[in-house]
């Protein structure tokens, strides 16, 4: 059970008590919440976007999909999905499809969608596709503090 090294030295510098669900080698984040047995709704999804001046990481639960153009309302920007080069270039301790939502440890800024506000524990992958990192709720706002809170999804 590995988190990516970034990640893990962020987290740990903010103080923050986690733990590690170690599950089979997965491709998508509703396949890893299915393999670690934990609720769809409780583990964030990041997808990263781009505009023309840089990047956006949307967190959002694995169970729900992104509403490009509701997004895009919500930050005033043309946004398209970052290529596999730019996620690479951007989160480059983490494999590509398993970037944790923790934006502030990759100095890529973050809006979270608001149905993850409330959740009393997160889970998210922590950089590879085998393991999920496990937060309590509060814990989870605390490394969110500086994302911008909106709603641009819905369940799929």
């Amino acid at each position: 059970m590995t988190i990516a090294t970034k990640l893990r030295d962020y987290i740990d510098g903010q103080g923050i008590a986690y733990d590690t669900v170690a599950h089979h080698r997965t491709a998508t984040t509703s396949q890893s919440a299915r393999a670690a047995r934990v609720p769809g709704s409780r583990l964030a999804k990041s997808v990263v976007v781009h505009h023309e001046m840089g990047y956006v990481l949307a967190v959002v639960p694995s169970t729900h999909r992104i509403e490009l153009s509701t997004l895009q309302d919500v930050v005033d920007r043309r946004l398209g999905l970052a290529s596999e080069e730019e996620v690479s270039s951007l989160f480059a301790d983490c494999d590509i499809g398993a970037v944790p939502p923790i934006g502030s440890a990759y100095d890529v800024p973050v809006i979270l969608d608001e149905s993850l506000g409330d959740a009393s524990d997160v889970y998210f992958e922590g950089g590879d596709h085998k393991t999920l990192v496990h937060v309590s709720g509060p814990n989870f706002r605390s490394l969110m503090k500086d994302a911008r809170v909106a709603r641009f999804s819905h369940l799929s």
